[in-house]
């Protein structure tokens, strides 16, 4: 895969390969130690690389043959020189070994990264979608 000119799109693009792949180490090595992030399912917070890198086990465990195909939309980027905040609007989509879709939702998504030695490092990062005011649901369909 060429790498993009732009190293927090690249973020992005890596992000999308590593839930594609269900590959654990390549998910979390886009985050930072010290991450902390407000995710949409079952937990308030998760605090720091551990937690992030079970959830990210448990989620990739629980496909089973399935794939999630990523795609990011409205993407939106503030670079300073050591920090960047990125929001945009991310759709997941479970497919088949074949391709064939399953299901799909969509989300909103803001993350922020510190450049580091490593390079560009999520350090927090909130994912949120509208609550129906009526029936208090979730509205996962942009």
């Amino acid at each position: 895969m060429d790498k993009l000119d732009n190293p927090i799109l690249q973020v992005l693009n890596d992000y999308k390969a590593a839930v594609f792949a269900k590959d654990v180490d390549s998910f979390v090595a886009l985050y930072d130690a010290d991450v902390l992030v407000f995710d949409m399912w079952r937990v308030w917070s998760y605090n720091g690389i551990s937690s992030w890198r079970e959830m990210a086990g448990g989620w990739f465990g629980s496909l089973g043959t399935e794939r999630v195909i990523v795609d990011f939309s409205d993407v939106q980027t503030i670079v300073t020189q050591d920090l960047a905040v990125v929001h945009a609007f991310v759709t997941y989509k479970a497919v088949t070994t074949d391709g064939v879709d399953l299901r799909s939702l969509d989300n909103r998504l803001t993350v922020t990264l510190r450049q580091t030695g490593d390079g560009w490092k999520i350090v927090h990062q909130h994912t949120s979608s509208p609550i129906d005011l009526a029936t208090a649901t979730v509205i996962f369909k942009r």
